[in-house]
Parts: C-alpha cells; sequence; structure tokens
C-alpha cells in the first residue's frame, strides 16, 4: 500500500539506533573563588569535622592577634566553644524535633542477629575478666562496644573569639567576612596568613554544615558605638549577603572584635590538637594572654585553662618591603611596571626594588643593550624588552636583603615562652642573623630544652612559621629530619632516648615556602634553611653541654660531700682519741708544744672540745667547702644584667626576684666571677725532734677549730 513502509518495526528500530548522535554543545563555565573553596575546602584544612572546628579556633586565634599587634596592644584573646545538643540546634534553625518511624531506614539500625552476636560477645567478654580477677590477674577496663554501624548524629558548636585589637571599620565589614579573596594582609611582608581566607572559610563551613550566618561585633579607638553585623556568603557570586547591619550603643568603651560562628564539629578527636596549639601559641606568645573554655551540657566535660602573660616585650610590628631583584618574574615586572608612579626605567629599578641604588641602576640598564636608556619610559616597554629585563635580574648579582623588615618572636620571648609552659630543668635559645632564599630573607630561631611537665621522652619537636604552631605532617618537615638525622645527640651529652627533650624551632620569613596546600610543614629540600635549622639547634646544644657538664660536676661534688660526711663521725672519734692521749703526755711533760699547741690541748682536757665539738665543726668545714655546689638560688641585682628587655623583666618577673640556679651562674661568669671561693690551707712541717704523725693532728684540728 502506498505510503506504509516495507521495513519492519525491527528493522525500523535498528536503523533508528544506527544513526549518530549530534554530540552535546560545551558550555564554558565559572566559578567564583568562594565556590572554589567550598568544593576544595580541605585546601583551607576544613577536611573533615574536627579538623574543621581546629581550623576556625586557629584562625580566630591568628587574626585576633595580628588586630592586638597591630596596634602595638598586648594581646588579650577570649576563645570558647559551646557544644549544642541536637534539640537546641533544632530550635535555633526553627526545626521541630521528630522521633523515628522507621528505624531500619537509618545507619545505626541494629538488626537481631547483630544484637544477639553483640551480647554473646559482651557475654564472653564478661566471663573472662571474671575468671581473670579470680586467678588475681590485672584486668583492663572495658568499654561497652558501639551499637550499629552508623556514623552518628552530628555535633554542632558555637565558636566565639573576642580580643582587644584594632576592630574594622564600620562599612568594611561585610567584604572582610563575606568575600573571599580580599583581605589586608596582601603585599610582601611577614604575615601570620596570606590567602584572604581566615574567618571567611569559616564561615563558608557554616553555610555548608549549619545554614547558619556568622556574628560579628567590633568596635574601634576613639568610636563611641559598636558595630554589629550578622551575614553569611553568596557562594556563587562571591559577595556578603548581610542580614543586619548597625550601630550600638558603646556604655563600656569596649574596643576589640567578637567573632561567634556555629559550625560542625567534633570536639572528641581533636580536643588534644586545640589544646596543644593554645599551648604553643602561648609559648611563642608569653606577651599575649589567652583564656580558653569549653562549654558542655554535661559538666563533668567543661574545660578551663588560662594561659597567663609572662612578659610585657613585644616583638616588632613586621614592615612590608620591596622585591629582590632576584626573586622576580614575569608577571611580577608586569605588575609593578602597572603600579609604579615612576616614570622612566632608572626610576623604576632604584624605587621598586631592594639593593639598586642610582649607580648600579645605571650600570643595569648600560649591560640592557641600546634600546634601553636611564630615561626609557616605562609603560613603553615592549614584551621583548621586559624578557630581557627579566634576564638580566636573574643573572646579575645583588647583595642580599637585610631582614630588617622581619618580626621574630625573640630570643628573650622563646625563653619566656618555653619556661612558662613546660617548666624544663635547662634551657637555652638561640637567635640567627638574617638569611637569604631565592630572594627572601629569613631568620631562624630555636631553644632546646631538658625536662619539664607534661613532656614525654625522646624528642618533642615543636615547629613555627611566621610564629604560627605547625601541628600536623610532622614527619616530612625541615625541623624534625634535622633534629632527628642530623644532630649528634650524644656529644652534647643528651640521651636521645631517655632524656625529655624539646626541640622549638621558629622561622620568619616574607616568603614561609610550605609544602602542599594545608601549609603544614616545610620541606627539606632548601638548603639555605636546611642548614640555617641545623645550626641554630647546634648552638643551643653547645650552650645545653656546658650547663650538663656543670650539673654533673656539681653532682660529683655533692656525692663526695656525701661521701666526706659519712665518715665524719669516725674520723672525729679517731683526732679526738689522739688529742686526749696527747693531752695526756703533755700533762706528764713528756713532749713539749708550741703555745697554740698547747692551748688546744688545754681545750681537750677541759672537755671545752669534745668529740661532738669535733664532730660539728668538721661538718660545718665540710659544708663550707661545697657550699658552692649546694647552691640552689640567689637574687640578681637588676643594675648588673646586660639585655636591656632582661633588665626591665628578667625571666619576666619584678625586680630581685629569685631565679633559678642556672642563670645565677650565668650572671656570676658575666660580672667576672670566674671560679669557686677558695680557703688557704697551712700544711705544718715535720721538725727533726717529733717525726711522728701525732704532731700534725692539734695544728691541723686548730685550723678547723677556728
Amino acid at each position: 500500500m502506498d505510503g506504509i513502509s516495507d521495513e519492519s518495526p525491527t528493522e525500523a528500530k535498528k536503523t533508528k539506533s544506527k544513526t549518530p548522535r549530534k554530540p552535546k554543545e560545551t558550555l564554558l563555565k565559572q566559578k567564583s573563588p568562594a565556590e572554589f573553596f567550598a568544593e576544595n575546602k580541605n585546601i583551607a584544612g576544613f577536611d573533615n569535622p574536627g579538623k574543621s572546628l581546629y581550623t576556625t579556633v586557629r584562625e580566630l586565634v591568628e587574626n585576633s592577634l595580628d588586630s592586638a599587634e597591630s596596634i602595638s596592644e598586648l594581646p588579650v584573646v577570649e576563645i570558647t566553644i559551646e557544644e549544642i545538643g541536637k534539640s537546641k540546634f533544632n530550635s535555633m534553625i526553627g526545626l521541630v524535633d521528630r522521633e523515628r518511624v522507621d528505624a531500619a531506614l537509618y545507619d545505626d539500625y541494629e538488626t537481631e542477629k547483630a544484637r544477639e552476636k553483640r551480647l554473646a560477645k559482651e557475654a564472653r567478654a564478661q566471663e573472662m575478666q571474671a575468671k581473670n580477677v579470680a586467678l588475681g590477674k590485672k584486668v583492663k577496663e572495658t568499654h561497652a562496644p558501639k551499637v550499629g554501624r552508623g556514623r552518628g548524629e552530628a555535633s554542632f558548636y558555637r565558636v566565639t573569639c573576642k580580643d582587644n585589637g584594632k576592630g574594622m571599620p564600620h562599612d568594611d565589614i561585610p567584604n572582610m567576612f563575606g568575600r573571599v579573596l580580599s583581605g589586608t594582609k596582601y603585599g610582601l611582608r611577614q604575615t601570620r596568613g596570606k590567602f584572604g581566607l581566615g574567618a571567611k572559610m569559616a564561615l563558608i563551613w557554616s553555610k555548608m554544615s549549619t545554614g547558619l550566618p556568622i556574628e560579628i561585633s567590633s568596635s574601634m579607638r576613639n568610636q563611641n558605638f559598636i558595630s554589629f553585623c550578622r551575614l553569611d556568603i553568596d557562594i556563587h557570586r562571591n559577595i556578603p549577603h548581610v542580614h543586619l547591619h548597625q550601630k550600638r550603643e558603646n556604655k563600656e568603651h569596649w574596643r576589640g572584635a567578637e567573632i561567634q560562628v556555629v559550625i560542625e564539629g567534633n570536639w572528641t578527636t581533636y580536643r588534644s590538637k586545640i589544646l596543644h596549639y593554645m599551648r604553643q601559641m602561648a609559648v611563642i606568645t608569653p606577651y599575649a594572654q589567652f583564656l580558653f573554655k569549653f562549654v558542655s551540657d554535661a559538666p563533668d566535660k567543661n574545660v578551663s585553662i588560662r594561659f597567663a602573660r609572662r612578659t610585657d616585650v613585644m616583638p616588632p610590628i613586621p614592615m612590608e618591603t620591596k622585591h629582590h631583584p632576584s626573586s622576580v618574574d614575569l608577571l611580577l615586572i608586569k605588575r609593578l611596571i602597572a603600579e609604579t608612579s615612576k616614570q622612566n626605567l632608572l626610576q623604576f629599578l632604584q624605587h621598586e626594588f631592594v639593593n639598586i641604588n642610582k649607580s648600579y641602576a645605571e650600570r643595569l640598564i648600560g649591560e640592557m643593550g641600546p634600546d634601553f636608556s636611564a630615561k626609557t619610559t616605562v609603560k613603553s616597554l615592549t614584551s621583548q624588552q621586559l624578557v630581557r629585563i627579566h634576564q638580566l635580574l636573574r643573572q646579575a648579582k645583588f647583595d642580599d636583603p637585610s631582614g630588617h623588615c622581619l618580626s621574630p618572636a625573640g630570643e628573650y620571648n622563646l625563653r619566656l615562652g618555653i619556661i612558662k609552659e613546660l617548666h624544663p630543668d635547662m634551657v637555652a635559645t638561640y637567635s640567627g642573623s638574617a638569611q637569604v632564599f631565592e630572594g627572601h630573607p629569613f631568620i631562624v630561631e630555636a631553644g632546646v630544652s631538658v625536662g619539664g611537665k607534661n613532656v614525654k621522652q625522646g624528642l618533642n619537636i615543636f615547629r613555627f612559621a611566621n610564629r604560627i604552631p605547625l601541628l600536623f605532617e610532622q614527619g616530612a618537615d625541615v625541623v624534625t629530619r634535622t633534629a632527628h638525622k642530623r644532630i649528634n645527640w650524644s656529644s652534647y651529652k643528651i640521651n636521645q632516648i631517655q632524656d625529655k627533650i624539646g626541640v622549638f624551632v621558629s622561622i620568619v620569613s616574607t616568603k614561609i615556602p610550605f609544602k602542599g596546600t594545608g601549609k603544614e610543614y616545610i620541606g627539606d629540600d632548601i638548603t639555605e634553611i636546611a642548614s640555617a635549622v641545623k645550626y641554630a639547634i647546634q648552638q643551643c646544644c653547645v650552650q645545653l653541654k656546658s650547663k650538663i657538664v656543670k650539673k654533673m660536676l656539681a653532682r660529683e661534688q655533692q656525692e663526695r660531700k656525701r661521701n666526706l660526711s659519712k665518715y665524719i663521725p669516725d674520723a672525729s672519734g679517731a683526732v679526738y682519741n689522739v688529742l686526749k692521749e696527747m693531752a695526756q703526755l703533755h700533762a706528764a711533760k713528756k713532749i713539749r708544744y708550741g703555745d697554740d699547741d698547747v692551748e688546744l690541748l688545754r681545750k681537750v682536757s677541759e672537755n671545752f672540745i669534745t668529740k661532738e665539738t669535733l664532730t660539728e665543726k668538721l661538718a660545718k668545714h665540710v659544708e663550707q667547702l661545697y657550699l658552692s655546689s649546694s647552691f640552689k638560688e640567689t637574687t640578681v641585682p637588676l643594675a648588673y644584667t646586660s639585655n636591656e628587655a632582661f633588665r626591665k623583666y628578667p625571666l619576666g618577673l619584678s625586680p630581685k626576684s629569685t631565679v633559678d640556679y642556672e642563670m645565677a651562674l650565668e650572671y656570676a661568669t658575666q660580672s667576672g666571677v670566674s671560679e669557686e671561693p677558695r680557703e688557704t690551707i697551712y700544711i705544718q712541717s715535720l721538725d727533726a725532734e717529733n717525726k711522728r704523725i701525732d704532731l700534725q693532728a692539734p695544728f691541723f684540728v686548730f685550723r678547723v677549730f677556728q
């Protein structure tokens, strides 16, 4: 029939399937920075709920320190983590609690068979425990196994950080917290953070895990109001979404900032890391006061720790510096040219780079070739000319940067922090001079302690970068590898396995060469940094070796003193018997003595000198001989200390405070006392008539008795 195909339906279907499909049109998409970091949150340290809680605390604390240090204010930081139960969280977001209807639907559901198996296992464990108790064996405390295999319910926490810093301008608060990759820390200088993330990432995590906004309160100096802002972030557009932004009355004239954010976290698994971080931060910033609180519905879980300030000597504020010629690339040269206010090439080289003066700039321009001159307009340089400038800057020789722009913690502060938090038996510190890698200056400070509270046996590594504690990925770090593999501890009288050794290394630089995206460790492949770290630790060990040797000598002296004291009763008894016999011989006029000896024998005869008297005098004499080795503490006059900071606050204590024996010895050495007190001892020679040892006994005892 017309219009009817001869093909069967099956053949038609096959034919249709063979026709090629048109490829979908490829669409070009873009992601905002906020969206990128939300999808790759591990880059900023938000790998899991526990790590996210730790990173949130870390970012807020470091922002608070930066804020206070920027106005040279001694930091006071209060950090509170409040546990929020499920019911409370649901009420915060307006959600009504609901009981489970279909229990088998949930991941933590336990089947009847699994329950029987678990109960049987528990019964066997209890039976075994009872047998061990009957046999008198030591039994470990058993914990009830978790029911089911579920992930468990999420835990939520309100993190609050309050400081006494400079605060934030009212109009800038939304962009400072609601726009990723915007901040005040960009530029070439030593900073605690550079990504422009910080609290913004905590806000992104809050939006992802709880959907709740962040709350900011801030007040600046000479400002009679408090700025309050409640906002979240538009992830796709990377702009702040402001819920409330208002000015409130500031009756108490408070200045600073308070940030509050509710996030999902895990306090149980990251409790030790957070407390360890706070402790290390107290070590590197002894001029700051921290108050840390963990608040829970269960009172026995509450934690409150105060890390007191030990000194008011603060490091200088880091200064922004210019780029070193050897560290620039083509993109940087183009950016500097676009931003510079200088017109010609000579002025550009002089003012946009360090260590290029006018004469050296003229020499560089002469080396570039005939196409360049001192008056060449930098805005008119071609791409080929920029490449030529870049090649010359990479190949030419320049002086190293001075490092004056850096702000290390300071040997004084590092020492105070170690003493304050670890209470070691002895400690040594060292601060190196500025060195350079890839055109960037860096300074390495180190401290090594022996003994202390809450310190494990062996090497305990404490790492700091730009005055920030580094807690993760320790094994690959340059400090860890140097301490374990490149330091021969035994040559410094230190037992690497048995002694409690604290190794503290702080590196500051305009560019910390972190490895990986987490900014948690410094690689071992930079020769300049590895050598500087090794030298700094060695210098600390050299100081400790002299102290350990002195301590060993003092211990030997104490041992000799104990040995002498042990024989005092026998020696005094023997001497007294000899004296008594000689007194009897003198009374019978069988032997004649000198006037001093006669006086001594008379005292023996009349019982003015007894065995007990000799014992007492000998003990006192031995005590005086070893007085310096038993000396435990002294007071150092304030005027004799050399360091200006030490002069003002010796060890962070008030003037004329008691310091430890080690510091007293160091003071004595600085003051010119190079040896222990000595007592002149005279020995009387034997005369021809009396060659008996009895003759020396009266004179020796007389000297001691005096």
